[in-house]
């Protein structure tokens, strides 16, 4: 049986997801009394807010009007910028540290903070994305992404995930931390997909152009072959258009050359599979379409400035400290 097991490269959008390496985790309840406010620096992970109950706003450094949020609703913050959470826009914001002091949280914290005015009760998590080079594909997602309940696109599977991860977090039974992972991964993959609906045609760089379906058929093959020698005519015969109008298509809806996306994808990619011993790296340079070990190494190195084999020594590391 060969080692290589990867996702259906057809669904390119579950495919560079899976690449992110995301790891989601929840790290408290809250129970919010009016008045209420504290202000967050993520330090470089993206937040999410899960509003159980009441009414809240969400403040930016860029948006002065703030963002009104209420019960249902999930709002991700996907840049690690500073923002706030408050009853009122005019409550005095608590910088978050001084509320929970050096606790880390975990699913089962509970944070009762605020006056004897109205609730509001908050899931709070993050998302880390572990991937070499998450802030690439992640670069074309805007800063904050607001799912309302009300939305048509949504409501049935947001009160759903809603409720599961409710049942979870409140009675924890064996494997509930493994179930609440992955209902958090289904917020964020969803709500990007539920994003991604709503832009106008043109917008949303690579993964706008997933829906367009001469563009999204050459990602499709990009993602189902890397191995393959792909050339800018034969990606533009596969789907049957001219080499030109391709190239400007493809540039235009993805915001980078179709060569440029290959390699981008190829060495994305041939990350994952360093991480995976059963394989040489010879296994690995074809996989992902060079002929040689010697020119996927210089490939390798010019984007990440390390040889693979570096590469994979430094994960086994990682990974060892993280399992120790």
């Amino acid at each position: 049986m060969s080692p290589l097991t990867e996702p259906d490269g057809a669904d390119v959008l579950a495919d560079v997801l899976y690449s992110l390496q995301l790891q989601g985790r929840i790290f408290c309840r809250c129970e919010f009394g009016a008045p209420w406010s504290f202000g967050v620096t993520p330090e470089g992970f993206g937040h999410f807010h899960l509003i159980e109950q009441g009414t809240c706003w969400l403040g930016l450094p860029n948006l002065p009007d703030g963002i009104p949020l209420e019960q249902g609703d999930l709002l991700l913050l996907l840049r690690g910028s500073p923002y706030t959470m408050s009853d009122d826009r005019d409550t005095p914001t608590v910088p978050l540290g001084e509320i929970v002091g050096d606790s880390h949280g975990s699913t089962r914290t509970r944070l009762e903070y605020g006056g004897s005015g109205p609730q509001t009760h908050v899931i709070c998590g993050s998302f880390e994305f572990r991937g070499p080079q998450a802030q690439v594909f992640l670069s074309v997602l805007p800063e904050w992404i607001r799912v309302q309940h009300r939305s048509s696109d949504a409501n049935e599977w947001l009160t759903t995930t809603m409720r599961y991860l409710q049942q979870e977090i409140r009675s924890p039974e064996m494997g509930a931390d493994m179930i609440i992972t992955s209902l958090v991964n289904v917020l964020f993959v969803q709500a990007v997909r539920t994003w991604l609906k709503e832009q106008p045609a043109g917008a949303g760089g690579w993964l706008g152009g997933l829906r367009d379906p001469t563009i999204g058929a050459a990602l499709g093959l990009i993602h189902r072959s890397p191995d393959i020698q792909w050339t800018v005519p034969r990606l533009a015969r596969e789907i049957g258009m001219s080499r030109a109008p391709f190239a400007a298509r493809f540039t235009t809806s993805v915001g980078m050359t179709p060569m440029n996306y290959l390699k981008r994808w190829r060495l994305q990619l041939a990350t994952r599979l360093l991480q995976n011993p059963a394989l040489t790296l010879t296994a690995v340079s074809a996989h992902v379409g060079y002929e040689s070990v010697e020119a996927f190494s210089r490939v390798f190195r010019r984007e990440f400035g390390i040889a693979p084999g570096q590469y994979r020594h430094a994960h086994t590391i990682s990974q060892g400290s993280l399992n120790s």
